[in-house]
């Protein structure tokens, strides 16, 4: 008896689980949708108010939808919209008496004496369906969690793509006069105007490239595209470790090739002046071990937050992106390398199309947080096949995948290095061993150009032509956050915090 007891149990706590919502009626506001096509069909200009609210699966009754998309349909012709247009429309169609007929159609419109507050009613509706949407996906979810044979991963990645594009139907901006805006404008070139290098964006401390782009500028989705063996990655990370340490500027890092400790390694290398293989190999002359004690402490408490997340999807970006700006203030994200990326969930006729929706997706995501976004991204073969020094030069057509990358992008910066394909001087004869042009191809809101700089293959490290082997004195100071904590194992915390460094005198600091 007791056994059948906790049979029956078991069986209501199952059907309680698998269906908890039996009984309760959807979201919805009926009333508010038989007003809302009422004041339509009054006044002219009401369907200007809501187009952009709703849409005819936003109403929930289904007679409702039919109405609403014939009035959608005359607005978009251009045609008057009232009782007698909206008949004619459903009869064309063939929908009359599926919508109620032409009585209920004339009943609508007594319901309402004006379109006062059709907008109020219209987001409400919105609300509504947008409940009813969610309760519908989230149902769906858990019916294939309970089934066994869904892979729990694949679901979960069709769960990420799915409410992601929920969340991006549902994103909308309302418009704003024109006032605020110059006042921001005007404060913008206020502060510029008072910085000693005309910067009015995030500088790179990379000299000519800050003349051409005026540091990155907020809200810009920036694409930095090269070949193999460019060194994409090293003038990624030479351009951080100048923000966070030179510039105090909190910097993120997305790292979808590298591991964080390989990411670690490299900058390592690049502030001790310490060969790779060395690292790697863990065989460090005296003098190189003396190098490391001195100058890998620089990089504890460095604003620098590493995430090497693999097949790292859009959805997850904006998520871990948020938090960053939030808990971290991070001013600039880099991601390495936009190709990596995945829209999962999310079902597309091709990669490109993929890509395309990536793209679209990090520049909305730069313009949501109010900072630049800095992506990597492969060049197609087409450069291999070129000749001379003018010809290797990459193009906007060599970017690999997608068109959309360029059409996004605010800026598409290329990596040059002339002696990768053994040209070793120019047509006036100067050497270009150890130089790197990045050739800004395309910018928005400035000039095109290039942006001469030594790259130092020893150390994978990108710098200013003046300050290439010039020494650098400094001090150390105290962290904004704490100065006198300890420095956290790096294996077992992969983001550093602020920077515990300060220049001596007007030098920058020693890297």
């Amino acid at each position: 008896m007791e056994r059948q007891k906790r049979k029956s149990a078991v069986k209501v706590v199952e059907k309680t689980v698998a269906a908890p919502d039996i009984g309760k009626l959807p979201p919805q506001a009926r009333e508010l949708e038989e007003a809302v096509l009422g004041a339509l069909m009054l006044e002219k200009d009401a369907y200007s108010v809501v187009s952009e609210i709703l849409k005819p699966e936003s109403f929930y009754d289904p007679s409702h939808q039919l109405i609403y998309d014939s009035i959608q349909g005359l607005a978009m012709q251009q045609k008057p919209v009232d009782v007698l247009t909206v008949v004619e429309e459903l009869k064309r169609r063939g929908e009359l008496e599926t919508a109620g007929g032409a009585v209920y159609i004339a009943e609508l419109s007594e319901k309402v004496a004006s379109a006062a507050h059709i907008e109020y009613h219209a987001r409400i509706i919105a609300q509504k369906s947008m409940a009813r949407e969610l309760i519908a996906f989230s149902s769906d979810v858990s019916q294939q969690a309970f089934d066994e044979t869904v892979d729990v991963d694949d679901l979960m990645q069709e769960t990420e793509g799915r409410l992601f594009e929920i969340s991006q139907r549902n994103v909308k901006k309302d418009v704003i006069q024109i006032n605020p805006v110059i006042r921001e404008a005007m404060n913008n070139i206020q502060l510029a105007a008072n910085r000693k290098d005309g910067m009015s964006g995030l500088p790179t401390g990379f000299k000519e490239l800050d003349k051409l782009t005026s540091g990155w500028q907020r809200s810009d989705l920036v694409i930095i595209a090269a070949r193999p063996a460019m060194g994409k990655t090293a003038f990624v990370l030479s351009m951080a470790k100048n923000m966070a340490l030179d510039f105090e500027q909190p910097v993120g890092v997305f790292s979808l090739e590298m591991s964080n400790v390989q990411l670690v390694n490299r900058l390592i290398v690049n502030v001790c002046q310490i060969k790779g293989e060395s690292i790697k190999s863990g065989r460090l002359s005296e003098d190189e071990w003396e190098r490391l004690d001195k100058n890998h402490k620089f990089l504890y408490n460095a604003p620098i937050y590493i995430d090497d997340t693999p097949s790292l999807s859009v959805f997850e970006l904006r998520t871990k992106a948020r938090r960053l700006v939030r808990e971290h203030g991070v001013q600039i994200l880099i991601i390495d390398y936009l190709q990596l990326m995945n829209a999962s969930g999310m079902s597309f006729g091709s990669r490109e199309q993929e890509v395309s929706m990536i793209s679209r997706s990090l520049k909305g995501l730069a313009k949501e947080l109010n900072i630049p976004i800095i992506a990597l991204s492969q060049l197609n073969r087409g450069v291999e096949s070129r000749q001379g020094h003018e010809g290797k030069r990459p193009q906007l057509a060599d970017l690999r995948e997608s068109g959309a990358i360029e059409q996004d992008a605010d800026i598409v910066c290329f990596i040059h290095r002339p002696e990768y394909y053994r040209i070793t001087e120019d047509e006036r004869g100067n050497s270009l061993v150890g130089i790197a042009e990045i050739i800004v191809a395309k910018h928005r809101n400035g000039p095109t150009g290039i942006a001469s700089m030594r790259f130092d293959n020893e150390y994978a490290r990108f710098q200013n032509l003046d300050d290439y082997a010039v020494g650098r004195n400094y001090v150390e100071r105290p962290s904004r956050m704490n100065a006198q904590s300890k420095p956290a194992d790096s294996s077992t915390d992969s983001s550093f915090s602020s920077s515990g460094l300060v220049p001596q005198g007007n030098d920058p600091l020693p890297f």
